[in-house]
């Protein structure tokens, strides 16, 4: 079985919204295999594109280990958590005074690769640099000082970024810059090939963890992991497969065991009414209505909060989705949020070098872990 990880899977704490794993057992899984392998050969920029949860980083770092850059430092960044006023100084670093710079993150990943996740999240400012760096090679900062600019960008998102560029919140050119190399990768559900591996890696994964021998996948269980449609793809798969390791018994895990923590329970519906979007549109119309019969100070504030909040959530807390989901700017999105305190302010200090989706330091250098057996 070939097997690819995160770096140091074993130590980094359980479960993340990242695939740690990856395992090429499917058909359409050689397919992506392959096509990482033609695109390492070229230095050009690649973007990945797939649902959140499939893999793409472990693929971004399997392309940065396969091509010429190999050994030399991978630099993974997530763009929804840069805020328009530090995004710029943290891809690009800029001059303090006195000749001294703060060092970007394209400095740090020279002669390497610049990993950009849910790169459609990037502010306007820093899109217009990005495709300056990508065109010219180069990065000019405060002062007209240039640097050159020696990093592979490898590109990610988990929505299709010419919807983005329709609701004006990407540079089309840029998007042609990046789509040079493209690489789809499948949901599980579309490759259910690996499933069954990927499951039995992480019951020995958490097995180990617990001091015991892995568990065995019981044929009930079997039979309803394959029939799962995995809206949260690997991540969701590790998660159901460390929550039973926790609770099976004699070390076999039975359908019982299973709990399909992403799955969205359906809407009861209210009684003598149909479940149709119509009727859900009547009966949110009666209750704000009621809500402002009620003298409710500030009715519309608090319906507009709840609205976004709930849009967030579903879209998995990410800035781009939601401003598409609403029709409106990611900036109007993040001020809105940031006044309900769904998100935090942004800090006033140096961020670290380099910021990963959970707000952990991650100018990882090291290769993606490959097993074989």
């Amino acid at each position: 079985m070939r097997l690819l990880t995160l770096p140091a899977p074993e130590l980094t704490m359980p479960p993340t919204e990242r695939a740690r794993a990856l395992v090429f057992e499917d058909p359409r899984s050689h397919q992506l295999l392959q096509r990482v392998k033609q695109v390492a050969s070229s230095d050009a920029a690649a973007l990945l594109s797939g649902e959140t949860g499939t893999g793409k980083e472990i693929l971004a770092r399997h392309l940065h280990e396969l091509g010429g850059r190999r050994g030399r430092p991978f630099i993974a960044v997530s763009c929804g958590v840069l805020s328009p006023s530090l995004a710029e100084s943290e891809l690009f670093g800029h001059e303090q005074g006195a000749g001294a710079r703060k060092r970007g993150l394209i400095d740090a990943a020279q002669g390497g690769t610049l990993y950009l996740d849910e790169v459609g999240d990037l502010p306007p400012g820093a899109q217009a640099r990005l495709l300056r760096a990508l065109q010219e090679r180069e990065v000019i900062r405060a002062g007209a000082r240039r640097a050159a600019v020696d990093a592979r960008v490898i590109a990610a998102t988990s929505v299709p970024l010419e919807s983005v560029v329709a609701a004006g919140g990407f540079r089309e050119d840029l998007l042609a810059r990046l789509n040079g190399a493209h690489i789809a990768v499948p949901p599980l559900r579309e490759r259910p090939g690996d499933i069954l591996p990927l499951a039995r890696y992480f019951a020995g994964l958490y097995g180990r963890r617990l001091g015991a021998a892995p568990c065995a996948l019981a044929s009930s269980a079997v039979e309803l992991l394959l029939a799962h449609p995995w809206p949260g793809n690997i991540r969701e798969l590790e998660q159901v497969i460390h929550q039973a390791s926790l609770v099976c018994r004699a070390g076999r895990v039975t359908r019982d065991d299973l709990r399909f923590t992403s799955l969205q329970p359906k809407a009861p519906a209210l009684p003598g009414a149909p479940s149709t979007v119509d009727a859900l549109m009547a009966t949110l119309e009666s209750t704000i209505a009621a809500l402002f019969e009620s003298g409710c100070p500030n009715a519309h504030e608090r319906v507009e909060e709840i609205v976004i909040r709930a849009t967030y959530r579903r879209c998995e807390r990410n800035l781009g989705h939601t401003a598409i989901r609403l029709g409106v700017s990611r900036e109007l999105v993040r001020t809105r949020l940031l006044q309900f305190g769904e998100i935090g302010t942004p800090p006033s200090s140096e961020p670290p070098a380099s910021l990963s989706r959970t707000g952990e330091a991650r100018a990882a250098v090291k290769a993606p872990q490959t097993l074989q057996s």
